[in-house]
């Protein structure tokens, strides 16, 4: 149990004494009253990351999805439409699509043999005559009422009006699309399969350490020396590399300034180009004189508010299910068009955050023990000022810091205040 959560008149918590500049209460991560105000004012009111076009690449095509607790099937219809339905018959709330995913035009409730469409359209009950006949009812499974795609990244809002996707996504968006220009025909595919790894620790430390650069030196400093990986020299004081608040809630680690360094086509991936011709080849043909930079600069490492997190290679997705619980979904990039890259990728996945894998393991022990640290009375602040007098705004004015700088945590937190505060 956590000191007493300063509150407003309203016996609302008072989130402008909660969230200050350099510093974070510890009852943000520990009040389950906050939780149920962040599913209201975050995961049901703004847009919310949910699938991948890709992993419903068929008409019929269905996978289940999630925007918090909420429990939704993503599908496509036979015009090729994406939908997102909220997964509860209109009858009698039982699931009606038991199955993580699979191909049908229509799912049947387990209960009384209600059906509908795979748009969410309902289309029969039996013993029809208790209800006057066929056709009597206007009832459908639920719908989430804004479904947008970018780059085959599928979100959803639960709120039927508010910014738009590209008003969400803002600077995020180019990172995206820094993402899809490593793939030979322009797109990224998410069909490795998931891996899920249930965290006893609150969903904001993870969308915390996902850009923090001031950790991998110790955290995963044993791997780092073991494999003799470059990695760690990129979060450094000598780095110069830098952490940009990128607005919205969004943040990026760019690395990009330590990679044009050297200037090694492939050093991001840790290979050279002569150990994957075949995907080199086919990025020089499409992108000619540009390819260079491309292959030297790489993939991003951005965090998308509230719950997507592009890592280079995976992408995680972040999943609330109360205030001291959450499920972290992984799975490995796939660049179409490069079966060459693909299955390296698949293997690099497996090995730093598979069942076995080093990295994960070592950071879901620090989001637990910072959990169980949160729990605690004193001192009932979490100290976010690292950097926060030598940030400086690029050219494009956006705010940055240097590699291990807490830059992006402070944006993140500003954003958060924002929707806490929100009385709309």
């Amino acid at each position: 149990m956590t000191a007493t959560v300063p509150r407003a008149g309203t016996d609302r918590p008072d989130y402008t004494r909660l969230i200050q500049p350099d510093r974070v209460h510890g009852s943000l991560y520990t009040d389950p009253r906050i939780f149920t105000e962040e599913l209201e004012r975050i995961w049901y009111r703004t847009w919310v990351y949910v699938g991948h076009e890709s992993e419903v690449p068929q008409p019929g095509d269905y996978v289940r999805k999630n925007i918090g607790p909420q429990d939704l099937v993503l599908t496509r219809d036979r015009e090729g439409q994406v939908h997102l339905l909220v997964n509860r018959c209109a009858h009698r709330a039982n699931l009606v699509c038991e199955d993580e995913s699979g191909n049908s035009n229509s799912f049947r409730c387990p209960y009384h043999g209600w059906t509908y469409r795979n748009t969410g359209e309902l289309l029969g009950y039996p013993y029809n005559k208790g209800y006057g006949g066929k056709g009597k009812l206007d009832l459908a499974m639920g719908r989430v009422p804004r479904v947008e795609s970018y780059r085959g990244f599928v979100f959803g809002s639960f709120a039927a009006d508010g910014p738009s996707l590209a008003e969400h996504l803002g600077e995020a968006a180019g990172e995206i699309d820094r993402l899809c220009r490593l793939a030979p025909e322009g797109e990224i595919e998410l069909s490795a399969g998931w891996l899920k790894h249930r965290t006893r620790a609150n969903w904001k430390l993870l969308a915390e350490n996902e850009t923090d650069g001031y950790h991998p030196q110790f955290v995963h400093g044993s791997i780092f020396s073991v494999t003799g990986s470059p990695i760690g020299a990129l979060y450094s004081d000598r780095s110069t590399a830098v952490t940009r608040n990128l607005g919205h809630g969004h943040s990026e680690n760019d690395l990009r300034p330590e990679f044009r360094k050297f200037g090694e086509p492939m050093r991001w991936f840790g290979t050279t180009e002569d150990r994957v011709p075949e995907y080199a080849a086919a990025m020089r043909a499409l992108h000619g004189d540009a390819a260079d930079e491309i292959l030297v600069e790489g993939a991003p490492h951005v965090m998308i508010f509230p719950n997507l997190f592009i890592a280079e290679i995976q992408v995680f997705v972040i999943q609330p299910l109360s205030a001291g619980e959450c499920v972290q979904h992984s799975t490995a990039v796939q660049l179409k068009g490069a079966p060459e890259l693909n299955r390296r990728m698949v293997s690099q996945s497996v090995g730093s955050v598979g069942p076995a894998g080093m990295l994960l393991a070592d950071d879901t022990e620090m989001y637990e023990r910072n959990q169980r640290g949160a729990e605690q009375l004193r001192p009932e602040w979490l100290d976010i000022r690292r950097g926060l007098e030598r940030e400086r705004v690029d050219e494009r004015g956006l705010t940055i810091g240097t590699a291990t700088d807490e830059t992006g945590m402070r944006g993140f937190w500003s954003h958060y205040k924002t929707l806490m505060e929100d009385q709309t």
